[in-house]
């Protein structure tokens, strides 16, 4: 049977790390899909080896077979969020892809301004926030263009699967590098100094969003439309029938004539391909 295992010096975890096998390796990556979306192909093997083998001896299961049983059990219901957000790939940083930021103040913001102001509601939703970063630029970009928006009804609704990467983004507090892609005037205008040298999002730029946690295969509580959606870079990490049926409840999410950005690699496909239609790079529009 193949396996792959890994000297103590790497981990400091175990004196002799346990081997992942194939057979191990497929169970888990076949939990993980079923849970949460996340397509793990066979070549994964080594990344979820290093992010696991931790979890692997924290939980006493010894290995990697055994861990397998855990979460699979109703005993290891909290484990199995562990891991989960254990094997969630959380890149993304300040103003990615900055032609959607553009449109978004350019040609989004303004009607939404305009209809905010008569006393109608607008929502916008960053689906996959990860540590937060995107759902600040579209905070800054939003007061920039609309210096009002707090005592508008205008939210932001940031939510992700990864509990951990929740706290971190309401907390909204980064160093000093995650700022390279920040114009100076919004870094004085939307952020203060906080402890450690970090820099802290401003209470004006916080009031604007609220963070929920969400799985995207499970119900979504959400009663109203969405006017914006961002939902950008994760879709890539689901296989193809799982992110066409994504895209179709995201579909469903939007009002008439709203938005949706998606990430520089994805394209909506299936049914959501009749509902969205492509515009601009990456930038859907529903349909009414």
């Amino acid at each position: 049977m193949n396996a792959a295992a890994a000297p103590s010096r790497r981990t400091g975890v175990l004196a002799e790390d346990p081997a992942l096998s194939v057979d191990a390796f497929r169970r888990i990556a076949g939990i993980v899909r079923r849970e949460a979306g996340i397509h793990l192909p066979d070549t994964k093997l080594s990344l979820v080896f290093s992010r696991l083998v931790r979890r692997v001896a924290e939980t006493g299961a010894g290995s990697f077979e055994r861990y397998g049983d855990l979460v699979s059990s109703p005993a290891g219901a909290e484990e199995l969020r562990r891991m989960v957000e254990a094997l969630t790939t959380n890149y993304t940083f300040f103003f990615r892809e900055p032609h959607h930021f553009r449109h978004f103040e350019t040609e989004v913001l303004p009607e939404l301004a305009q209809r905010a102001r008569a006393g109608g509601r607008v929502r916008i939703w960053s689906a996959g926030c990860s540590t937060g970063q995107e759902t600040y630029s579209a905070a800054m970009s939003l007061l920039r263009t609309v210096p009002d928006a707090s005592a508008l009804d205008i939210r932001i609704l940031a939510t992700d699967i990864d509990r951990n990467v929740l706290r971190a983004a309401s907390h909204g507090r980064y160093d000093e590098t995650a700022f390279a892609d920040v114009a100076a005037c919004d870094r004085a205008r939307f952020f203060q100094p906080a402890p450690e040298g970090l820099l802290e999002a401003r209470p004006e730029l916080r009031a604007l969003i609220r963070f929920r946690e969400l799985n995207l295969l499970a119900p979504w509580p959400m009663r109203g439309l969405f006017d914006v959606v961002f939902f950008r870079n994760v879709a890539i990490y689901f296989d193809q029938g799982v992110r066409e049926a994504v895209w179709l409840r995201m579909a469903d999410q939007i009002h008439p004539d709203g938005w949706l950005y998606a990430g520089h690699s994805e394209r909506v496909t299936g049914a959501a391909a009749e509902r969205l239609a492509h515009l601009a790079t990456t930038t859907y529009r529903r349909l009414a």
